[in-house]
């Protein structure tokens, strides 16, 4: 019997099969232009995919060389709108307050990316609902292909499902993975990282 580990590992590498490698070239696209446009990048997320938009915000600032930013990196002001405004408004009041433009783009980060019918990560909905009468463009990498996202998104990259039982895991895991991809690319790269350009 195959064990959990090898199961694992093994739904990784046909994940790593499956994947959409023209949509990830579509995003890089996108993203090219953004940076020519000098625009920002909003990186989107809840839970888990919170901590994978702080990394990315760091990422994609640093070697890429596009301002970017996450709500979720500023705890006070964060709090703030929940506890007053409501955490369904919480991410459309900080677009709002950062001056969302056209030449921006709102990347979400998320496992379902958003469902008012099922009450699912309203704020990335509310958020991604203000960002198409602003124009910016609308990226994602998430795990299910009924979300908000996928439906309205620019270019989103929908994780395999291989295994119902591990979606969240493995769509976490490969938001990591397609990012780090995405900075690296020769097309956006701009810095090289530490042990890359150490002799």
């Amino acid at each position: 019997m195959q064990t959990f580990v090898n199961q694992y590992l093994n739904e990784v590498k046909q994940i790593s099969s499956l994947i959409d490698t023209n949509c990830i070239e579509k995003i890089i696209k996108i993203l090219k232009k953004i940076r020519e446009e000098k625009g920002r990048i909003f990186f989107l997320g809840v839970g888990g995919s919170s901590g994978n938009a702080t990394h990315a915000v760091n990422d994609f600032r640093k070697i890429v060389g596009i301002e970017s930013y996450a709500p979720t990196d500023n705890v006070s002001e964060l709090t703030a709108r929940v506890n007053d405004d409501g955490w369904d408004s919480s991410f459309v009041n900080w677009l709002m307050g950062s001056n969302l433009k056209s030449t921006d783009a709102v990347f979400v980060l998320s496992v379902g990316g958003g469902n008012l019918e099922k009450n699912i990560s309203a704020n990335i909905v509310n958020a991604l609902k203000y960002c198409q009468t602003v124009g910016a463009k609308i990226l994602g990498i998430v795990g299910k292909d009924g979300g908000y996202t996928a439906k309205v998104a620019d270019a989103c990259l929908v994780i395999p499902t291989v295994n119902n039982q591990t979606i969240t895991p493995h769509t976490e895991s490969f938001q990591a993975v397609i990012w780090h991809l995405i900075v690296c690319h020769p097309e956006l790269k701009k810095n090289e990282m530490k042990w890359e350009s150490t002799k």
